[in-house]
């Protein structure tokens, strides 16, 4: 990070007035930013991979049915499956019927990371989803899950292993 230089921006004030996070599909032609102040995830296509210059707004979906502080978005590797995580300590998880295409989201079940902490901000996975990483502000840890079937959140169990971010 010592060496990096300001590139660019794009907005997305148009969308939603607090986004909370931002993550993009393999190729980087999709760009998904999560919103507070609308509880949606918010689907931008970018003409050139990874360059935000390029973006221009394309949909977007409602999460207030689960979670209305959400804070973290993560994706499977083919992006058939989407989970949030938020301020009411449940990580959802969602299916997507076309791979990384917020219009055909669908709720499906949630899991509770409320034993560890009170406040999850952030989530994200290793490769083949068998463990997920939940970071806390208040907590200033990121807290371990594994997860015997990849990418199920079903199967999660709290490893009892934390990393603690104070410092």
């Amino acid at each position: 990070l010592s060496n990096a230089i300001y590139s660019q921006n794009f907005s997305v004030s148009s969308q939603d007035a607090t986004p909370q996070d931002v993550i993009f599909n393999n190729d980087g032609t999709k760009m998904f930013v999560l919103g507070d102040s609308n509880n949606d995830i918010f689907e931008y296509n970018l003409s050139t991979g990874f360059d935000v210059s390029s973006a221009s707004y394309s949909q977007n979906f409602s999460l207030d049915s689960q979670e209305t502080g959400p804070f973290g978005v993560a994706f499977n590797t083919d992006g058939t499956k989407m989970f949030i995580v938020g301020a009411d300590g449940n990580v959802y998880y969602y299916s997507l019927s076309t791979g990384f295409d917020v219009s055909t989201l669908s709720y499906q079940s949630s899991f509770s990371v409320s034993s560890q902490t009170t406040y999850p901000t952030g989530i994200t996975f290793n490769t083949d989803g068998t463990s997920m990483f939940i970071v806390t502000s208040n907590e200033d840890k990121v807290f371990q899950y594994t997860l015997t079937t990849g990418f199920d959140i079903s199967t999660a169990s709290y490893s009892s292993k934390s990393f603690s971010t104070s410092s």
